[in-house]
């Protein structure tokens, strides 16, 4: 497999919904992309349906949740390519109770959303940074939510004001202020840092209660992944427009 002359992307979560479809677009645009999945035959069932689409999609096992998975995609990555040039951190969940109040959420609940929407993407990044940093124009997209906004939950009016699924709401803040602290680690490589916010997508998440569809809500991950180097770094946005902290 010579994909010297590629450039080579990671997206995390990618077994289905967003994820899948962030490939789907990476791979059409011609960036040669490793789909990554907790289960290896889940993701090797879904690249091999891209492949037969003429994708250059490679699948690849990772549990984000857990360290020895995730030194082993690192360990395969550097030995099939070398370098990582656009890592997408997508894999997230959603377990709050939306009938309960902030403060009646289980810490159980808090616990586990932040050991898979925030440390795992720490996790996930620290490991693989010596190989985005191998590449001459490396790029970290994390995927939060419009709901990480600390303004707009505290902006009455707002399309978000008073909606309570709080260990959801302050994971993506928190990705969102890891986000800033890495952009400015890295401010004076090549390597750029943004987050996203995906839409109000109708997902498996939401039951499919979402406003825009997957293939809408991929684009946000995909277009900041492909930045060059005049893009933005440490940056909150939704399809190129930015969003308040």
């Amino acid at each position: 497999m010579n994909t010297a002359t590629q450039t080579i992307a990671l997206v995390t979560g990618a077994t289905r919904g967003i994820g899948l479809e962030t490939v789907r677009q990476l791979a059409q645009a011609g960036v040669h992309t490793l789909l990554a999945g907790r289960k290896r035959d889940v993701a090797v069932a879904e690249a091999l349906k891209l492949q037969a689409e003429g994708l250059p999609v490679e699948a690849i096992q990772l549990d984000v949740g857990d360290a020895a998975s995730i030194a082993d995609a690192v360990q395969t990555v550097t030995e099939r390519h070398g370098r990582l040039d656009i890592l997408v951190n997508n894999a997230g969940i959603l377990l709050d109770d939306p009938t309960l109040a902030p403060s009646a959420q289980t810490l159980d609940t808090w616990r586990t959303t932040f050991d898979t929407n925030v440390f795992a993407v720490i996790a996930v990044t620290q490991a693989f940074l010596p190989l985005i940093n191998a590449s001459p124009a490396g790029r970290i997209v994390n995927v939060s939510s419009i709901l990480g906004s600390l303004t707009l939950h505290s902006q009455p009016g707002s399309p978000i004001y008073g909606f309570a699924v709080p260990a959801y709401n302050a994971s993506k803040s928190a990705v969102n202020a890891w986000t800033v602290q890495l952009a400015y680690e890295l401010r004076e490589s090549t390597t750029k840092v943004n987050t996203v916010h995906p839409g109000y997508v109708k997902t498996d998440m939401n039951a499919g209660e979402g406003e825009i569809e997957i293939s809408e809500g991929a684009r946000s991950s995909v277009g900041m992944a492909l930045i060059g180097a005049d893009g933005p770094n440490g940056s909150f946005t939704y399809l190129g427009e930015v969003l308040p902290w």
